[in-house]
């Protein structure tokens, strides 16, 4: 089974909370990886997301440590929309 990740850049222009997140995280740009596993069919192929992670802090700041959070997708594109409607 062949597996991949791909990264987006995600803006936020507020504050912003997840669930399972203990604080709100400042406005800015932040990486999110999805992991991917191939599935086939009779005739067809595609990718199944398996898991999404954001990497903390923004881009641009300066930190001592650096991590990957997990995130349901549906919870970041809510916390996105959001951010746009505000």
């Amino acid at each position: 089974m062949a597996k991949r990740t791909t990264e987006t850049v995600v803006r936020f222009a507020s504050p912003f909370l997840l669930p399972g997140f203990d604080a709100p995280e400042p406005a800015g740009d932040y990486r999110v990886a999805h992991d991917e596993e191939s599935i086939e069919g009779n005739g067809w192929a595609g990718w199944l997301r398996v898991g999404s992670f954001i990497h903390l802090p923004a881009l641009g700041t300066r930190a001592a440590s650096h991590q990957m959070a997990p995130v349901a997708p549906g919870d970041l594109e809510a916390a996105l929309k959001k951010d746009n409607h505000t």
